[in-house]
């Protein structure tokens, strides 16, 4: 159908998508959830609309190959605006930046010294912040920061989201969630499903691995990070987990940016929610530009999207993906697949985005469970009939064939990982060592088993199985090699920041969040590790053997300093007083660290949550029984869906959220 002149159909768009919205929402079973969305839109807190109109020009006035010199708390001091050639290299960007930015410090310094004969440049810097005292211009002179452009990343966003913004309208339905959070993979990817950061965010939404696996399947078969469809619904499960956490969405977006836990240790040192507030009062080496400006760079991409023809004129947006989906019935070969379906592996590659490379080159099978799309026009498959053409193909045969590998002078884990197309942390695993244990030459090292699941006939190249539970390195060792990585993440994060980008292309692969910052803490962790006097709060599979362990101290020293008995229980929630005259602070918060993260890895390895639904306390419940009666979760799990509820004193009739899981074949 052809546009007719004059004529808008977004707003019309608009419109239709926000009844759909507003109808699923009405049949959501989540009637809470529902509401929820109804009642709590999205605020715009004028104290912050300089901040946000900043991020408006960021990401529609000036393009990847532009940027502005401006003061980092407050935005609305712009000093300059750079412009790059689209060819020139990052080290003459960086030293043209440098150049500006010295010229503009050392004007602010002569204001703070008073000077009289002002440039030209000078004056209008000084009219910039009107009448106050010198001080402010020597505040401001440590406060200039360089900001890159985006405007041509926004655009291509708008035009690619057309492809998902009816699946993101489901998902989001379905969970009660605000329509408007619909604008954040403009801030986290541009809408781009293979963005993948120098810090490990990957996919339309950006998480972090560990995130990810919460709520996807992320292995070495399958990383749903990178399925639009399958991280869409992980991001409103994540999102919904945070508005429950802290209760207002300003504070769960930006926990989305600085993590659930660091938003509510924020939320409760500030003694407020309003997040205004919070930007402009709180401390912490963790919350800075990055997360100050997490919301208001969304209300900027929300702006824009609720009327992106205002900001880029007419948009040529893409249409939705259409395909078909069949459930495998089995642990499949590509290839063999492939043949079968009739359809090009590249076409399947491109619908499958999620599925690895080491599946399509023959090394991991694609797993059972997995949910293959088709395209439209193929043929439509049940489970039942793709199993029966599967075995009438004579694929299921063989048996499991043990393999090692001589270690040679000069190897490494990482080398031999590479070699046999696995990852390092699995090869450690599977022969009990630490991620940095070096391997002397002549050693054999177990190699993962062929997988005999499905064997044609012809076919060279088999997919290996996972190593067996029982080849899983002790959880010492795992707590060590979580130490080692948080260790080496602690380094990079020391690190000088690399510069901006200049062109489009360079944009896309140094920085692919358009979010002011990139590292994203994302995780949905509820445990509290603040340690106030020497104490902290005890946390759920924590004993005071684990405290004596990390603190180097006798577990009666601990009894002792808590006027404790040898009878005496470890508490959930309660305040415990620690020795730490043997370590350190940091010493005992990483050490602790570690085995939550272990403890969480090994449980998501093989689950991942799907959902939640509620649960009334009865009377004589007891968080034991409650976990039991709900499936046997971790009590870890529950304990972190319902932070403010005190299981020690469960009353009748309260109401909690118990996450609904499901356990994963394996890869």
């Amino acid at each position: 159908m052809k546009r007719l002149a004059g004529t808008d159909f977004s707003g019309l768009r608009r419109i239709l998508a926000g009844v759909l919205i507003a109808l699923l929402a009405a049949a959501s079973p989540l009637g809470a959830g529902s509401a929820r969305a109804a009642e709590e839109r999205i605020p715009f807190p004028p104290e912050l609309q300089p901040a946000v109109d900043f991020w408006i020009k960021v990401y529609t006035e000036i393009s990847t190959s532009e940027g502005f010199l401006h003061d980092e708390r407050n935005l609305s001091l712009v000093y300059r605006r750079l412009k790059f050639e689209r060819d020139v290299t990052p080290t003459v960007r960086r030293a043209a930046v440098d150049a500006e930015r010295e010229k503009i410090e050392a004007m602010l310094r002569r204001l703070a010294q008073g000077a009289t004969d002002l440039s030209d440049d000078e004056r209008k810097i000084a009219a910039m912040f009107g009448p106050g005292a010198p001080s402010q211009f020597a505040e401001a002179a440590r406060r200039v920061r360089f900001q890159l452009g985006q405007a041509d990343r926004f655009r291509e966003g708008l035009e690619r989201s057309g492809q998902w913004e009816a699946h993101i309208a489901q998902a989001f339905a379905n969970l009660g969630l605000p329509p408007e959070l619909s604008a954040l993979p403009h801030v986290e990817s541009s809408f781009d499903p293979t963005a993948y950061s120098k810090v490990g965010a990957a996919g339309l939404w950006q998480f972090m691995r560990g995130t990810g696996r919460r709520y996807m399947r992320v292995d070495d078969a399958v990383d749903e990070r990178m399925d639009p469809f399958r991280a869409t619904e992980a991001a409103a499960q994540l999102l919904d987990f945070n508005y429950r956490f802290l209760g207002s969405w300003p504070l769960a977006l930006t926990a989305y940016n600085h993590g659930a836990a660091g938003m509510r240790r924020a939320r409760d040192s500030m003694g407020t929610a309003d997040l205004a507030t919070i930007i402009d009062g709180y401390k912490s080496r963790s919350f800075g530009f990055a997360s100050r400006n997490f919301y208001v760079s969304f209300l900027a991409a929300l702006t824009i999207d609720r009327n992106p023809e205002k900001y880029f004129g007419d948009l040529k947006r893409s249409t939705a993906m259409r395909f078909t989906e069949v459930e495998l019935p089995a642990y499949v070969p590509a290839g063999e697949l492939q043949k079968l379906l009739k359809v090009e592996r590249s076409k399947l590659a491109s619908l499958n985005p999620a599925v690895r490379p080491a599946v399509w080159s023959g090394n991991r099978y694609l797993p059972k469970g997995y949910k293959l799309r088709l395209p439209a026009d193929a043929v439509a498959w049940t489970p039942r009939q793709l199993g029966d053409a599967l075995g009438s193909q004579n694929l299921y045969a063989g048996q499991p064939r043990a393999r090692s590998y001589k270690v040679k002078s000069g190897d490494t884990l990482a080398s031999i990982a590479h070699r046999h197309d696995m990852e390092v942390k699995e090869l450690a695993q599977l022969n009990k060592l630490t991620l940095t244990a070096s391997v002397r030459a002549g050693k054999r090292l177990r190699l993962p088993d062929l997988q005999p699941a499905l064997v044609s006939p012809g076919v060279s190249r088999v997919a290996r199985t996972p190593p067996p539970e029982a080849a899983v390195a002790p959880a010492e060792e795992v707590q060590q090699a979580l130490a080692d990585q948080r260790a080496e993440e602690k380094v990079l994060a020391q690190r000088p920041k690399e510069p901006e980008p200049v062109t489009s292309a360079q944009a896309r692969e140094e920085s692919p969040s358009l979010a002011p910052g990139g590292a994203i803490a994302q995780a949905a962790e509820a445990i509290d590790y603040a340690i106030n006097a020497d104490a902290i709060r005890v946390a759920a599979e924590e004993t005071l053997g684990h405290y004596a362990d990390w603190l180097g101290v006798s577990a009666s020293r601990l009894r002792s300093l808590n006027r404790m008995t040898a009878r005496s229980a470890l508490v959930v929630g309660r305040s415990l007083k620690l020795d730490f005259s043997n370590v350190t602070h940091e010493q005992f918060d990483e050490k602790r660290r570690a085995y939550h993260d272990a403890m969480q890895a090994s449980f998501f390895a093989g689950h991942r949550i799907t959902g939640t639904q509620v649960y009334v306390i009865r009377r004589g419940d007891s968080l034991w029984n409650v976990i039991q009666r709900n499936g046997d979760l971790p009590a870890w799990l529950v304990m972190h869906y319902n932070p403010d509820v005190d299981f020690n004193n469960l009353r009748a009739g309260v109401e909690i959220v118990i996450p609904k899981i499901e356990a994963m074949q394996a890869a």
